[in-house]
């Protein structure tokens, strides 16, 4: 058995529910694939939400719910997502966190089928995932809308692998882009996997391009151009193939990206800026070049402002032109962030949002209001900022001149994005398949007095002082750490606060950090990513084949003077000094 523990919200989760699917296929006969869904966020906890997002991400095999993380503490799981590998006698065999564990897994289910084959222990069969009948709606969790210049509306049929273009009205279907299979084919059948944001393009500049829209094919990892005058698709940028290390700039077919999740078009950037939630980073598209590059970000998971190449966002999911400000959804940290130019680059900034465990509907200054996982930003006449806060359901409002939030709309179904269509907000109701209008002309804003919230997970306990983090990565069966360029490793360590860490801040090679913690500081973050290069070890093979793991974590700590001296981080194997 295979226990996936994940959360809907985590695009990491999200990547390897899509990295299992073969091995699903594969070993369907001998391995039963079980998620426990173990939630970050309040709504995850909803029954009925995970199961829409059970539909949502075309999950085929039976998940467990784990409100309350109580299967996750028995686990002592530390990171989503975390897949462990029980085998028929009931023993944990090998825990893996993070993307990148396939052939892993696969060298380590194909030994314990012949070990309890041998035994006779192993049981052959057929899972118990049934699936349920599909519905049948117009939309099915649509993403994203813009306005097209014919007033007319297109929208990211996200779960129909399409796009539709809908009459003003937002109802009369005027066609559909996209055969609604899973896929990559350009042309003029083209197909889509999950697409998400759209980006339309400045007439002069898409005369010249030849395509009006940008399509962030999330994934597909790919951005495609539309044509609206036939609905013709070109592939623009990304191989196809998720960005794990290394570049992530240059030629845009040949430069792979990682779930890009919205696009916008910002003078500023002079091109289309990329939300590239799969890796923590904005990329900047130049539609005349086709080149793609690295606009901001690290790739570490966090909320840090300032120069733009040193910040740290959260799986960004929202984008809108303010024109001197370009507006960000920063979904991880509850966050409503933007970029500006400043000092000859970009700067971020951070409107509302305090980090990554923090949440909650509350209105009134913006450095005490609180959101719960928004996906969404929109530009208001006013120049006020309306906010998708998807998992309070509402329609927020943030007035950059007063620094205010309040409320504009509560009991709008996952709220994912919106558009301003004649000065009325049109938004993206993906959890209830339709676009809606829930804040008619005139309506005033309300506050809402909320409680704050916080991840459930339970902080880890360590000791004051010098403390020892150990990242566990034992390379698969039948391979070998890659060591053919030099080191195969690399960790990189980061805190919130900043001033927690008074050593071991920074990157290195080795897998294994002394870490010596501030003094009157009780708790934090840490922020954690490592990587892992392995290869098979066959010496009669000229070119073997070779792999990445990574995995960002962030760890809450809790320090507490009876606390372990030792912080281990399984990334790959178990922890043998545990």
């Amino acid at each position: 058995m295979v226990l996936d523990f994940w959360t809907f919200c985590c695009i990491n989760c999200l990547h390897v529910l899509d990295e299992l699917r073969p091995l699903e296929a594969e070993f369907a006969a001998e391995v039963v694939t079980v998620g426990v869904h173990s939630p970050k966020f309040e709504h995850e906890a909803d029954p009925a939400a995970l199961a829409a997002a059970v539909e949502r991400y075309a999950v085929h095999h039976p998940v467990l719910d784990d409100p309350e993380l109580t299967t996750w503490q028995h686990y002592a799981v530390k990171a989503w997502p975390t897949l462990v590998v029980v085998d028929p006698e009931g023993y944990v065999v090998h825990v893996a966190a993070g993307e990148g564990h396939v052939e892993a897994l696969r060298s380590v289910i194909t030994e314990v089928i012949a070990e309890h084959e041998a035994k006779g222990t192993l049981h052959r069969g057929d899972g118990p995932y049934v699936p349920p009948e599909a519905p049948e709606t117009t939309l099915r969790f649509p993403g994203k809308v813009i306005a097209l210049p014919s007033g007319n509306l297109l929208v990211s049929d996200s779960a129909n692998h399409s796009l539709v273009e809908f009459a003003a009205d937002g109802e009369t279907v005027v066609r559909r882009i996209g055969t609604g299979a899973r896929g990559r084919a350009d042309g003029a059948a083209p197909e889509f996997s999950e697409p998400g944001g759209l980006a339309l393009l400045p007439g002069p500049l898409a005369e010249q391009v030849g395509y009006d829209v940008v399509v962030a094919d999330t994934v597909n990892h790919l951005l495609r151009g539309v044509r609206l005058a036939d609905g013709h698709v070109t592939t623009l940028a990304g191989t196809g193939e998720q960005w794990r290390d290394g570049s992530d700039s240059g030629a845009g077919p040949e430069t792979p990206l990682t779930s890009p999740w919205d696009v916008a078009w910002w003078e500023p950037a002079g091109g289309v800026v990329i939300a590239m939630a799969g890796n923590h980073t904005l990329g900047l598209f130049d539609p005349v070049s086709g080149a793609v590059r690295r606009f901001a970000g690290t790739t570490v998971e966090g909320l840090r402002d300032g120069a733009a190449e040193e910040a740290f966002f959260a799986q960004t999911s929202g984008l809108a032109d303010g024109g001197d400000r370009l507006w960000l959804a920063d979904s991880e940290t509850s966050a409503l962030r933007w970029v500006e130019a400043a000092d000859g680059g970009f700067a971020v900034r951070t409107a509302v949002g305090t980090g990554l465990f923090d949440f909650g509907h509350a209105d009134g200054p913006a450095d005490r209001a609180l959101l719960q996982h928004p996906l969404g930003v929109a530009v208001l006449p006013d120049g006020s900022i309306a906010i998708c806060d998807t998992y309070n359901g509402a329609i927020r409002r943030y007035e950059p001149a007063t620094g205010e939030v309040s409320t504009l709309a509560t009991d709008v179904a996952e709220p994912s994005g919106a558009a301003v269509v004649d000065g009325e907000l049109v938004v993206v109701a993906s959890a209830a398949h339709r676009l809606e209008r829930p804040v008619p002309p005139g309506v005033a804003a309300r506050l809402v007095e909320g409680a704050s919230q916080q991840v459930k997970r339970p902080a880890t306990e360590i000791a004051p002082g010098a403390v020892e983090l150990a990242v566990v990565f034992t390379p698969p069966p039948g391979t070998k750490l890659d060591e053919r360029y030099g080191p195969s490793t690399r960790l990189e360590i980061s805190s919130s606060p900043e001033g927690l860490l008074l050593e071991g801040a920074g990157v290195g090679t080795d897998l294994t950090r002394r870490l010596v913690l501030a003094e009157g500081v009780e708790q934090g973050v840490l922020h954690v990513v490592a990587q892992a290069a392995s290869c098979d070890d066959d010496p009669s093979v000229e070119h073997p084949a070779c792999r990445l793991t990574r995995q960002d974590w962030g760890v809450p700590i809790k320090i507490a003077a009876s606390g372990p001296k030792r912080l281990p981080l399984v990334m790959g194997g178990l922890d043998t000094e545990s």
